[in-house]
């Protein structure tokens, strides 16, 4: 079987193509390289099975092409990271709404079955106010705030993914499913966006403190990636997987002071670790969640799923590779090409 996947030079899309073509399947990497690196997938470019297309989900011309030449079509291409999400705003909308409008229109109009990859973030504040409340379902109600704090862009935006998944399904019975990553962590993934396990054991080793937003006591949820890219390959596998939204994550909670105790104990006792109020790095108004907890039990019912990574694994495998690429620091990758 032959996939697209949009943003498969980027951290989750890079993992996936690795699990495909070791599959036996061939896999088409579109990718504008903005967050996504050339080095994730260096590897794979001249195999038989891999295609490597250097655009933008917002070129109807080459997004058309590449959906037509595949079976099924993997949708990750996204702005990211509560940084990039803060200080680009106008391409967080435009990349996540009329992306993903651009890819569902041209799956529909080549009947192509399409997974959109959305966000724990469509939640919103939902799970702040409950305290030590239940974990969150996939018919939760979403808790946005706002219009005026630019923190919720992201989620508003994945929602309205989410929205058009639906429609397209509903009016177009195009076989489409969704998936809400939660805090999906591992080897590839860079902290220069505000990703708070890499950022934290990159500052570790560098000898740097380790800064943690708030007051620490905010709780997370990480997931492997290799859970989640598992995840992925059922539910497209699973013909009533269609037309849902799921899930995938760990429900372990950790708070982030706990978190930045552990990675210094694994890496070293030595670098401090300090604090920093959410509007010094974000500015005035900023609002961040207490607890996100996914609901897995959709997920479970359907697939059989079960994480297979600790929290202590989660951390090794990204202490081992940010050690790795520290020591082998690649050329500047030099692309160009727009958004």
């Amino acid at each position: 079987m032959k996939y697209l996947i949009t943003g498969g030079a980027g951290f989750i899309g890079s993992h996936l193509t690795d699990r495909l073509i070791e599959q036996g399947h061939h896999v088409h990497v579109l990718d504008n390289l903005s967050t996504g690196r050339l080095g994730n997938v260096r590897h794979w470019v001249d195999h038989s099975r891999c295609t490597l297309t250097i655009g933008s989900v917002l070129d109807n011309h080459t997004l058309g092409q590449c959906i037509a030449e595949c079976d099924r079509v993997v949708h990750l291409a996204a702005a990211v990271g509560v940084e990039r999400i803060m200080d680009r705003p106008v391409d967080t909308i435009l990349t996540n709404v009329r992306g993903t409008e651009n890819v569902l229109e041209l799956a529909r109009h080549h009947h192509k079955k399409t997974l959109v990859a959305s966000t724990s973030e469509v939640y919103g504040k939902a799970m702040s106010k409950n305290g030590g409340g239940p974990s969150l379902g996939e018919t939760d109600d979403l808790t946005l705030g706002a219009t005026t704090k630019r923190r919720w862009a992201y989620a508003c935006s994945k929602a309205m993914d989410e929205f058009l998944a639906q429609a397209y399904h509903d009016e177009h019975d195009l076989p489409i499913l969704c998936v809400r990553f939660f805090n999906t962590v591992g080897p590839r993934q860079s902290g220069n966006y505000g990703m708070v396990v890499p950022s934290f054991v990159e500052r570790a080793l560098a000898g740097k403190p380790l800064e943690v937003h708030g007051d620490g006591t905010q709780t997370r949820c990480f997931v492997h990636v290799a859970d989640a890219v598992r995840a992925v390959t059922q539910l497209l596998d699973t013909p009533a997987a269609e037309g849902e939204v799921f899930n995938v994550g760990r429900p372990e909670e950790i708070s982030i002071q706990a978190l930045a105790e552990r990675i210094r104990a694994l890496v070293d006792p030595d670098p401090s670790i300090t604090h920093v109020p959410h509007e010094k790095v974000y500015g005035e108004g900023f609002e961040d969640m207490q607890r996100r907890v996914p609901d897995l039990s959709k997920l479970e019912a359907t697939i059989g799923y079960e994480q297979q990574h600790s929290m202590d694994e989660i951390l090794h495998d990204v202490i081992d590779d940010v050690k790795t690429r520290q020591t082998n620091v690649p050329a500047p990758e030099r692309v160009n090409g727009s958004l």
